[in-house]
């Protein structure tokens, strides 16, 4: 019996390709049944991009019915082969659906790479040792990091870890969270780019976008042209990541760390220098992130947050005198940065 000869592998390479693209540009036109029908032959012969993009289909129920246990299949199998965004999806997934053990190296991932749910989730999971061992400076960092990138939930909870955290540890995580910013920004320059995958555009009239239900946070940071992960939040509060941490200060033997620290280490006084005035708290941390990389000597001293009606007042200090106030004040200067002398 004769056998038809097998399609040529770069043919067949090719053809994924050109049927990925012709998928991206029907999901554009919001074509989505069309783009589902180009992606799939693709995603069964094995492209990780169509898998990919078809993971998203099935997340997010266009052209498709919604079915999230086959968009984790799908992101798992890109994900085997490498697919990034693949790898962040199929881990909140995984998280989302309760296989937490099974979701954290995933996660782990996602947060070195700089995912901000990612982080969150990492923080949250540091903070109360869930499925990784307790960390309270790595958990502030992470959160520090999902601040930054403007996760709401996370500037939440990083203000509760402000209350149960030493602020020593505090200003060793802040330090951490630059050095984070800085592995990201290589990792992304270091990363292979990533084909044209379909955006989330507005859903045609008539057609209203979905709102998955979710118990992770939304992602508010501008990223590469894809299909994004949790277009919106559910109105329930998440309770993989508690408002709440879940250990409070106690007498008892499993009582947590007190807020203290060695009167000596520190320094002492009545004058601080203030670095920024802020409608948005989360600006005031990213600032106090960017300075402690720019300024030396900086991480010596406490940061306040100081909120007055509306505004957050970014301070440092305690320092001794106006004359030590000034004198630093001159050295946030020379970064560029404003700076002024205020009195307790």
């Amino acid at each position: 019996m004769c056998l038809a000869s097998a399609m040529p592998l770069a043919a067949q390479v090719k053809n994924s390709a050109a049927d990925v693209k012709a998928g991206v540009e029907a999901w554009e036109k919001a074509d989505y049944a069309t783009a589902v029908a180009k992606w799939r032959p693709a995603a069964n012969t094995g492209d990780p991009d169509a898998q990919f993009n078809l993971g998203q289909a099935y997340k997010l129920g266009w052209g498709v019915p919604m079915d999230l246990p086959v968009a984790a299949e799908w992101f798992r199998k890109a994900a085997a082969q490498g697919h990034i965004r693949a790898e962040d999806n199929y881990g909140l997934l995984l998280f989302r659906s309760g296989k937490r053990v099974e979701a954290m190296p995933y996660i782990q991932k996602s947060a070195a790479r700089g995912e901000p749910r990612a982080q969150y989730i990492l923080g949250t999971a540091l903070f109360n040792g869930e499925n990784v061992q307790k960390d309270w400076v790595r958990a502030y960092a992470m959160m520090t990091r999902a601040v930054a990138q403007g996760l709401p939930q996370a500037t939440t909870s990083l203000s509760l870890m402000d209350q149960y955290i030493p602020m020593e540890q505090r200003q060793q995580a802040t330090k951490l969270a630059a050095d984070l910013e800085k592995q990201e920004r290589s990792n992304a320059l270091a990363a292979t780019p990533m084909p044209p995958q379909p955006s989330i555009a507005p859903a045609p009239s008539g057609k209203p976008k979905p709102i998955l239900p979710t118990d992770l946070p939304p992602s508010a940071v501008a990223s590469a042209p894809m299909v994004q992960p949790v277009p919106a939040p559910a109105p329930a509060p998440a309770p993989a990541a508690p408002a709440k941490p879940v250990e409070k200060p106690a007498p008892a033997k499993a009582q947590a760390p007190k807020p203290a620290v060695k009167t000596a280490a520190l320094p002492v006084g009545n004058w601080r220098i203030q670095l920024g005035a802020f409608s948005d708290e989360a600006k005031a941390r990213t600032l106090w992130t960017n300075l402690l990389a720019r300024v030396k000597g900086l991480d010596a001293y406490q940061p306040y947050l100081v909120k007055e009606n509306a505004v957050t007042r970014l301070q440092a200090g305690p320092l001794a005198s106006q004359a030590a106030a000034l004198k630093l004040c001159t050295t946030v200067r020379k970064a560029a940065a404003d700076c002024i002398v205020k009195q307790r």
